[in-house]
């Protein structure tokens, strides 16, 4: 009777590792109304994320772009740390360009795009081209943002658009939701004459269900 009584015990401890489901890394509380796409923050792979990227484009011909801020939380005050900032834009020709290697979701968003992940400080910057909008179309230039916290879903925060954009209208600018906070950014150059611009993220804001 004993014997059977071990073995019971036993077989109820192996078992255990067996039926035990690895924790969600990719975030426990959904918030947002829906996210194509936004897997793509994790598409990163093996690469040691830090508070600063440069994307595949800045070498490239044209308008040098640097963009900063801080990324706070849904306080406004508090540096957020640990936040990942996903981002992808088109090319000078307005188009998610493919270099023919591509997997996952970069064969839709193209090679342009780059993962930061902040520090204790909350500070970001990227480093790439100002993108041109879509051609024969009416839709301002702008710059796709994802963003992953922990313990939280990922979510799409406002695009990042350019304030002296001519197609940036005030129909436009009406639609924007200001999830995140403001997402038009106002360009200006620095002594190397390159453009640089500045947005502070809050996270949280005006996301549904956050």
């Amino acid at each position: 009777m004993k014997t059977i009584t071990i073995t019971f015990y036993i077989l109820i401890v192996l078992g255990i590792p067996a039926c035990t489901q690895p924790p969600d890394t990719r975030g426990s509380r959904p918030v947002g109304d829906g996210c194509e796409g936004c897997e793509a923050i994790f598409e990163y792979g093996k690469t040691v994320l830090t508070s600063t990227d440069t994307l595949p484009d800045y070498h490239e011909s044209g308008p040098k772009m640097i963009v900063s801020g801080t990324i706070y939380q849904s306080d406004g005050r508090t540096p957020a740390k640990d936040i990942i900032l996903y981002i992808y834009h088109t090319d000078q020709k307005g188009y998610y360009s493919t270099r023919g290697n591509e997997k996952g979701w970069a064969k839709r968003h193209g090679y342009i795009r780059g993962w930061i992940k902040t520090g204790a400080d909350g500070k970001y910057t990227f480093y790439t081209l100002k993108p041109a909008p879509y051609p024969g179309e009416n839709i301002p230039a702008h710059i796709h943002p994802v963003i992953k916290e922990p313990g939280i879903q990922e979510y799409w925060i406002d695009e990042y658009l350019f304030e002296d954009d001519p197609l940036l209208s005030p129909a436009e600018r009406n639609q924007q939701k200001k999830r995140g906070g403001n997402g038009i950014i106002t360009l200006t150059r620095n002594k190397q004459g390159i453009l640089i611009c500045q947005r502070n993220i809050i996270l949280g804001k005006n996301i549904p269900g956050y």
